[in-house]
């Protein structure tokens, strides 16, 4: 055979525009005893890929792939009406917490300062004395508030 030819066969082969007889020619050619020096180092690449056709997979790998796998396990269960609202039952009571810790705090700051808000009739919030802690337990709430937004309009008239 010619070498040279074979070295074309090479180039076509590693740029992949071989066919399939091509490459059947270069195995051949490289199963021989007598390969020149310079193609020595392609003969293992070609020697390798005809001994590995060669080799099947035997008649039991099947079996062997299958008992090397197991058998999944499902494991269904069935989620009553409280496990599924559970997610939300923890949202709920995180929710509770929060706010009555912001509720505590609140007071906790606020618990010097003698004076609260107080709503007149228009909706602004003004400051006025706490009614809860004057004397007079004998006067309803209402009286207690009116009082106090008294007292309110009281010292807004003296300030002008």
């Amino acid at each position: 055979m010619d070498f040279k030819y074979i070295e074309q066969l090479l180039e076509r082969y590693w740029q992949c525009e071989t066919s399939l007889e091509e490459e059947a020619q270069l195995r051949t050619f490289f199963t021989e005893e007598d390969v020149p020096e310079h193609l020595s180092r392609y003969k293992d690449l070609f020697v390798y890929q005809q001994l590995q056709q060669e080799e099947h997979l035997g008649a039991d790998f099947d079996a062997r792939v299958l008992a090397e796998i197991e058998a999944p396990v499902v494991k269904a269960r069935r989620m009553t009406l409280t496990a599924r609202f559970m997610p939300l039952f923890k949202a709920a009571a995180a929710v509770a917490v929060v706010l009555s810790l912001g509720n505590v705090m609140q007071h906790s700051f606020f618990a010097d300062v003698r004076e609260v808000a107080a709503a007149d009739t228009i909706g602004k919030q003004i400051s006025a004395p706490s009614v809860a802690l004057s004397g007079d337990r004998a006067a309803t709430h209402e009286k207690q508030i009116l009082d106090s937004l008294h007292r309110v309009s009281k010292e807004k008239e003296n300030r002008q």
